[in-house]
């Protein structure tokens, strides 16, 4: 593995860190400090995701001939470190990232030519239909049904959990076309127009919330949403193929310079926080210990991500191993957020459920504590959830055993 980037991949570091300094302006700096998430609201995201795409930079992965930069896979590390680090707002994965892909392989020429232009453009927003109330790790026993009649599928039933699916304007969804297959031989994989005349979309309150523009999980209803064929992905019966391909690339991604930004985050915060004995936080033995032993944790997770995009680069699939990446970066950033709550102590409490609100209806109000407290409880419970979705860290467990260690 090479750790030295040659003096074009330098540049183009340097060209990066530029356009970011314009590019990621004070308003959005000032929203992104207050995200639980590292997205914001729909405008907001829109707003940066139309910077990127003017710059070519919206989808880094994408092929050329779809819109994609062109870029090397050196290059697309750098950029994914470079806004990570700099802690700019996480382009929304469910188009560029998760069913853009299935569509660049299962889907016709129609399809592409539809979905993919107006997906990097963010003219359109998507969510995922896939989880059920009595389907969730067991995804092949999902119910919602796809009943064909004529040129269209009738579609009733109901998926939960779907982030953002008050924002979406079209949903990927997995639906039962077949009883009489096998569990997965029976799914198909459809697009469905969100504003189809049945659906109904509920939101579902967590303990990290709700706050204004930051909705994030919701229940959607389908009674007898009529969805065109011409809207299935891949043949009937093939989605299950297609769900294991997308989730590729939904387990994929850079977390080392994520972990990075949230760690120096916890840092400024235990340099403001005073200690039990009346010093700096940032000062205290066991504290300082703990902080080490993270960053330690972070450098390997970095580590990791170098030696299988090195792969990548001599051309070698990395398969399974994006499990590794996928369980050693969510709970490393589950551990760094519990030390930010910690580190933040009874002020951070205020922020729960009560004054959200407030502080978003009336920004210049006096607030219980530090702006910097706000979202630390409200990213700790948002992030119990990077553990499970994408397949928890069981599953991801069991993927390494098998795939990786050949146990």
């Amino acid at each position: 593995m090479n750790l030295e980037y040659s003096a074009d991949e330098q540049a183009f570091r340097e060209e990066v860190r530029a356009w970011i300094a314009e590019a990621y302006d004070d308003q959005l700096r000032a929203l992104m400090a207050q995200s639980k998430t590292g997205y914001l609201d729909k405008e907001g995201q829109r707003r940066w995701q139309k910077k990127l795409h003017a710059r070519g930079w919206m989808a880094p992965d994408w092929p050329a001939e779809y819109g994609g930069p062109g870029w090397t896979p050196t290059q697309r590390y750098l950029f994914q470190a470079e806004t990570g680090m700099a802690g700019c707002p996480k382009v929304s994965p469910m188009g560029v990232k998760m069913v853009a892909p299935v569509i660049m392989r299962f889907g016709t020429e129609a399809q592409k030519a539809r979905f993919l232009p107006a997906t990097l453009a963010s003219d359109i927003f998507w969510c995922q239909g896939y989880s059920e109330p009595n389907s969730g790790s067991d995804l092949s026993s999902l119910q919602t049904r796809a009943d064909r009649d004529g040129d269209h599928y009738v579609i009733n039933g109901s998926k939960i959990w779907t982030t953002q699916a008050q924002w979406a304007d079209w949903m990927f969804c997995l639906v039962r076309t077949s009883r009489e297959a096998s569990k997965q031989a029976g799914i198909s994989f459809l697009l469905i127009d969100m504003t189809s005349p049945g659906i109904s979309v509920d939101p579902l309150p967590l303990l990290d919330g709700p706050m204004p523009g930051e909705q994030e999980v919701n229940q959607v209803f389908f009674d007898n949403v009529r969805v065109p064929v011409a809207n299935l992905v891949g043949e009937e019966g093939q989605g299950w193929t297609c769900a294991k391909y997308l989730l590729e690339f939904e387990r994929g991604g850079t977390f080392g310079s994520t972990l990075r930004y949230q760690l120096d985050k916890v840092r400024q915060v235990a340099a403001a926080q005073p200690s039990d004995s009346g010093g700096r936080l940032l000062d205290d033995a066991d504290f300082r210990r703990r902080l080490l032993e993270l960053e330690i944790q972070v450098e390997a997770v970095d580590a990791t991500e170098l030696r299988l995009f090195s792969a990548v680069s001599a051309g070698t699939s990395i398969g399974a191993a994006s499990s590794m990446l996928k369980l050693a970066g969510t709970e490393t950033l589950q551990a760094i957020s519990e030390l930010a709550v910690e580190a933040i102590g009874p002020q951070g409490w205020p922020f729960i459920r009560d004054t959200w609100a407030e502080v978003y209806d009336r920004p210049h109000a006096p607030r219980a504590g530090p702006d910097y407290a706000a979202p630390v409880l409200p990213r700790y419970f948002n992030y119990r959830k990077t553990s499970i979705y994408g397949g928890t860290s069981e599953v991801q467990r069991n993927i390494i055993a098998k795939q990786v260690l050949g146990l």
